[in-house]
């Protein structure tokens, strides 16, 4: 199968923008914010953008299920403070809903932070119900939920906690996962190493399940395993180094779903796109 690359793109001036962008770089997938992503509210997208958004993807040849929308980092979903949680719920409903109206079948998000003022279990358990309310008023678009490096009190770095999500999600099939490989080194996995590798696949596998792998997120990391610390490198300078890249891109459990890259040098992406192309082979 095919393996499907791009990056997280400007939607600057449109969304459909970001079509543009993506075929700059010569990618066959990538990401998007569909709203300012600094504010809670944001104006709703006007019908013509939406019919030029549905139109240019089509002609440009993307395939909507290559489309990995990110929703605001302001939204927490797993918030002690209640007018927090009311803010973030409105949002990600709004997020959730603009997918929709996309035509698109996904909305990456990072699960949420318990900010020392509940339990783990608890915020895990109230963050599946903010999925829940908010799969009630949508169709179509699955909640996919990214790994976190862990840093501060940000849930969702261990297999098991996305695990818990999506134990109390009731569709199954409208939750899935996005893994950050950054993230997951920092979380203390170790992917650098074909050892480390094969067991953080084993514990995907054993803990959350191949059946809800729906994105990646393809970033080489500034920092260590365990260092809890999310900063992005570009591929194959960080510490996850060259030949990780070559395992997971012959690595077929990734064909078929979106690759998106968050590497911090936008001058190298299309550079970056077109390596990665030569290790699949």
């Amino acid at each position: 199968m095919t393996k499907y690359i791009g990056v997280h793109v400007s939607a600057q001036g449109g969304v459909a923008n970001a079509i543009v962008n993506a075929r700059a770089i010569g990618a066959n997938a990538f990401a998007l914010f569909t709203r300012n992503q600094r504010s809670w509210v944001s104006r709703p997208l006007a019908a013509a953008d939406v019919e030029t958004f549905k139109r240019e993807l089509a002609e440009q040849g993307f395939d909507r299920r290559m489309v990995l929308p990110h929703d605001s980092y302001l939204i927490n979903l797993g918030s002690p403070d209640e007018e927090t949680l009311d803010k973030s719920r409105r949002a990600f409903l709004d997020e959730m809903q603009r997918a929709q109206l996309l035509g698109l079948t996904m909305l990456n998000f990072h699960p949420g932070s318990h900010l020392n003022r509940m339990g783990e279990e608890a915020c895990l358990d109230q963050i599946a119900r903010e999925i829940n309310a908010a799969l009630a008023q949508t169709e179509g678009v699955t909640a996919v939920i990214e790994n976190t490096a862990g840093q501060g009190t940000n849930l969702g770095w261990r297999f098991e906690q996305i695990a818990r999500i999506i134990e109390g999600v009731d569709d199954k099939e409208r939750v899935g996962v996005c893994i950050d490989t950054c993230h997951t080194l920092a979380a203390g996995y170790d992917l650098s190493t074909e050892m480390g590798y094969g067991f953080t696949m084993d514990e995907f596998e054993r803990v959350i399940g191949w059946k809800y792998l729906r994105a990646v997120h393809l970033n080489d990391s500034k920092k260590g395993a365990g260092s809890h610390v999310d900063r992005h490198e570009t591929l194959g300078n960080g510490m996850l180094g060259r030949d990780f890249f070559v395992r997971f891109m012959r690595d077929s459990r990734f064909d078929g779903i979106p690759i998106i890259l968050e590497t911090p040098d936008p001058a190298r992406w299309a550079e970056e796109i077109a390596w990665l192309r030569t290790l699949a082979g």
